[in-house]
């Protein structure tokens, strides 16, 4: 089952994505998902991020494409991207005119539907609501010489999420790929994690209480690709769809 949040009609809903319409569903996305008998063409509606998080984590380093020369990690190493980074499908990356070279990370990410709190791996499916797509939009310069990753990580627009969520999902293999004005710029899947997606949220929920809604980015393969202002990022997760954005420079201020 693919669950979204749109705008439609003036006010925001909860759908299921059947083909090319979306069917309105009562409740938030974490409820029974009763059907209204509303329905719209899926080009009719404006696709949200497609759940409002309390936090969003994400995995420092996971998969070894991307470790380089660097030693691989021994445990999962999650830190914070606050949520007014974030945006849905279609709505720009837009890049600070201070901020140098800026990269897309294209992830697979978890959606938690559950309180959690010191879940073990064998649980941990239990409480995972399903995946969707991510973008980890990094600024380098930012991240290497500040003390904190505040601005590079969590910059207003540089935590893309969607289309929507797939429930129908298991975490072993699933394949990502990122695009960069057509041209693919990494792929992986998550079989090539060091630290598998169950084990990164076992060890989140030993010290932080995860939330309904709250997001779990799994890690960025590979070399990662700088994006600028014009190009159009996409990323693809198998069984998911494909998350889109266009990137557009920050407006001068007067």
């Amino acid at each position: 089952m693919k669950v979204a949040r749109v705008r439609v009609s003036g006010k925001t809903s909860t759908v299921v994505v059947k083909g090319r319409s979306v069917h309105l569903v009562r409740g938030g996305p974490f409820g029974k998902l009763a059907p209204t008998g509303e329905r719209f063409p899926l080009s009719k509606v404006q696709l949200l991020p497609p759940t409002q998080p309390s936090k969003i984590l994400a995995i420092r380093v996971n998969y070894r494409s991307h470790a380089g020369d660097r030693p691989a990690p021994e445990r999962p190493e999650p830190f914070l991207k606050a949520p007014n980074s974030l945006i849905g499908h279609g709505e720009p990356i837009v890049i600070p005119a201070d901020a140098g070279r800026v990269d897309a990370e294209g992830e697979v990410v978890a959606v938690i539907g559950r309180r959690a709190k010191h879940v073990s791996e064998e649980r941990v499916d239990d409480y995972v609501f399903g995946y969707t797509a991510g973008n980890d939009v990094s600024a380098r310069e930012w991240q290497a010489g500040d003390g904190q990753w505040w601005r590079a990580k969590s910059a207003d627009t540089f935590t893309s999420v969607g289309p929507w969520i797939e429930t129908d999902l298991g975490p072993e293999r699933i394949p990502v790929r990122t695009r960069v004005d057509g041209k693919e710029v990494q792929a992986a899947d998550t079989s090539e994690l060091i630290h598998s997606i169950r084990s990164c949220i076992a060890r989140i929920t030993k010290y932080v209480t995860l939330e309904p809604g709250d997001l779990i980015f799994t890690g960025t393969p590979g070399t990662t690709a700088e994006i600028r202002p014009g190009v159009t990022v996409e990323v693809e997760v198998d069984g998911v769809g494909v998350l889109s954005n266009p990137v557009i420079a920050e407006e001068p201020r007067g």
